[in-house]
């Protein structure tokens, strides 16, 4: 006997991102307009720093406005985006009585939102989560797209699930409490989608980024939107990165690697910074981009406070076998993303957009980095 299970949908993962200052009472709001439909209970996790800054006023504003909330701390770094700090958050919610009937909102950065949204994506199978950035950096990469993931000791990102948010919410204003390491964190993957996606974008780095440091409000939100619509662009044409998606790998081979390596002491932006130079480094040997451009990208990093070599404590043979847990490995070949010039990015056949390069080519690489 067999049974065919009928099973086809078509689902609506829509979702809006509002770009503001403060919008806080813009949450408010739109939860009392049904933004979770009748949920009341909140789980809302963040991590010690940014608790320290945002997490009270947040429940305190959620508890006012009559919804039921808790707080839910973790240990501020990404040595906690892991399966053990996602568990004891779990456990957690459940003996305090969170069950289907709630909403989790992110506060924070990429850990925060990496982590949050994998939780909820598997809580009671399957929660709404609203992202509510506080770094550029999660403003730029981890708050858009759905992709959410945690640790291993092997590698990073490779437990994981697409799960998109109900709203993304990213609050300029609170760039203004990040220490100037993150904001440059932070524009490391600004310059990526730059790379990849926006010429014009790219020009305005060169001309402009100083101007971040100094929260030019403008500035801040030209590339706070430039952002999301380069992000936005790619993930709409493959949520599920089965081609076009891997664009926004650009650069991360050797930059996740390099921050696995690092034992987290880079910061995921200092991590890809260096992959960027390694990237346009390897494309300029392959005829992907002038050596004009290449030092016009690694020029900009630099100005952007990041760093351009490789650590003089990183194995470099280490860091070579590391590159063989990146996501894009295809029976045991490591394959690259590729920047064309700039504000474009090399296609290698139909949907194709990652070249299988061999390991003594990046090996040499990075000696030279």
């Amino acid at each position: 006997m067999k049974f065919n299970c009928q099973l086809k949908r078509v689902v609506d993962d829509s979702y809006d991102i509002e770009i503001g200052h403060g919008l806080f009472d813009t949450l408010i709001n739109d939860l009392k307009n049904g933004l979770v439909g009748k949920v009341r209970k909140f789980a809302v996790i963040t991590d010690s720093k940014v608790f320290d800054l945002y997490g009270e006023k947040l429940h305190k504003s959620l508890v006012e406005a009559g919804f039921e909330a808790e707080l839910f701390v973790f240990p501020e770094g990404e040595k906690s985006k892991t399966r053990e700090t996602k568990a004891f958050i779990e456990d957690s919610m459940l003996s305090m009585g969170f069950r289907r009937d709630c909403c989790v909102i992110a506060l924070g950065g990429g850990v925060v939102t990496d982590l949050s949204g994998f939780l909820a994506g598997t809580y009671g199978r399957g929660v709404p989560f609203i992202n509510y950035a506080t770094t550029l950096l999660s403003a730029a990469d981890a708050s858009v797209g759905g992709k959410t993931a945690v640790d291993t000791p092997l590698a990073t990102n490779l437990i994981g699930l697409f799960n998109q948010p109900k709203k993304v919410y990213i609050d300029i204003d609170t760039w203004k409490t990040l220490p100037e390491r993150q904001l440059s964190s932070g524009l490391s993957e600004t310059i990526k989608h730059a790379c990849l996606g926006d010429a014009l974008m790219f020009d305005f780095l060169e001309e402009n980024i100083e101007k971040i440091f100094e929260f030019d409000i403008k500035t801040c939100e030209y590339i706070a939107n430039k952002n999301c619509e380069i992000k936005y662009n790619v993930v709409m044409q493959d949520e599920r990165e089965s081609g076009l998606r891997e664009i926004l790998n650009l650069g991360h081979t050797v930059g996740r690697a390099i921050e696995t390596v690092s034992d987290y002491q880079l910061l995921h932006g200092e991590a890809l910074s260096i992959g960027m130079v390694a990237q346009v480094k390897l494309g300029e040997k392959l005829g992907f981009i002038s050596k004009e451009n290449a030092e016009r990208v690694i020029a900009l990093y630099e100005r952007a406070k990041l760093p351009v070599k490789i650590p003089e404590y990183i194995d470099k043979t280490a860091l070579v076998k590391k590159l063989y847990t990146d996501k894009k490995v295809r029976n045991g070949k490591l394959r690259f993303v590729f920047q064309k010039e700039i504000g474009d990015v090399m296609a290698f056949g139909d949907n194709v957009y990652a070249k299988e390069i061999a390991e003594d080519e990046i090996a040499e690489i990075i000696k030279e980095m």
